[in-house]
């Protein structure tokens, strides 16, 4: 059995069950770690993390695939599988192969995502790789993680993106408008998030299809 970490109910949907178990961290990154430790059992042979993330790398653009070769955490650096890594690799044609950097804030800024590129050298960032890596080392488990550039680093995320996301995975709407209403003047801002998003969605889903059922962890096929 697979366990797939993701952010958001969006991201779990496209895995579906098939592979094993999907924890959906959403805006509770705090709670990650313990749901991952309560649903680790005897049958438990991986854990990948699987979803979008926002880019860092200078020209990485919405809907480019990265494969992590580690994961930098503020507490240090966290190994993947490379036998994993590489199945990865070879089953998703032109994944760009890279550490990824695991932050528990949100980078919403060009600013913050060049001041990140410049000190950890990371392809993107993610809030769930972190936490699923330290989780896994602890329990001495295989680890991988794919994620797909949604917001490049030149994009600023509007104030709407960045509240929009709920505890249990899904999008508040009701966050979302009132976000607009007081600050109309982010639509257009709001507008190409969505267009990065749907580019980064539908390659996630392109991934999962070349992935597989196992989600291309060796022992599995």
């Amino acid at each position: 059995m697979i366990v797939a970490v993701t952010g958001m109910v969006r991201e779990a949907r496209i895995l579906g069950s098939a592979h094993g178990k999907t924890l959906i961290a959403g805006s509770d990154g705090a709670g990650l770690a313990q749901k991952l430790d309560a649903a680790l059992g005897r049958d438990a042979a991986g854990i990948i993390s699987f979803g979008i993330a926002g880019g860092l790398m200078p020209d990485i653009r919405p809907g480019s695939v990265v494969t992590a070769t580690k994961i930098i955490a503020q507490d240090g650096t966290y190994p993947v599988d490379e036998a994993w890594a590489a199945h990865i690799a070879r089953a998703v044609t032109g994944t760009k192969q890279g550490p990824l950097f695991g932050s528990d804030v949100l980078a919403a800024t060009p600013v913050e995502k060049a001041a990140l590129f410049e000190r950890t050298g990371a392809l993107a960032v993610d809030m769930e790789s972190h936490i699923a890596a330290r989780v896994a080392a602890r329990h001495g488990l295989p680890f991988a993680a794919l994620r797909v550039v949604s917001d490049p680093p030149g994009r600023r995320l509007p104030h709407a993106a960045t509240v929009a996301l709920r505890p249990n995975g899904k999008i508040s709407l009701l966050r979302v408008l009132l976000s607009v209403l007081g600050a109309p003047w982010q639509i257009p801002s709001l507008i190409a998030a969505g267009h990065d998003s749907r580019l980064a969605f539908s390659a996630l889903l392109r991934c999962h299809r070349f992935l597989g059922r196992g989600l291309a962890f060796p022992d599995l096929g």
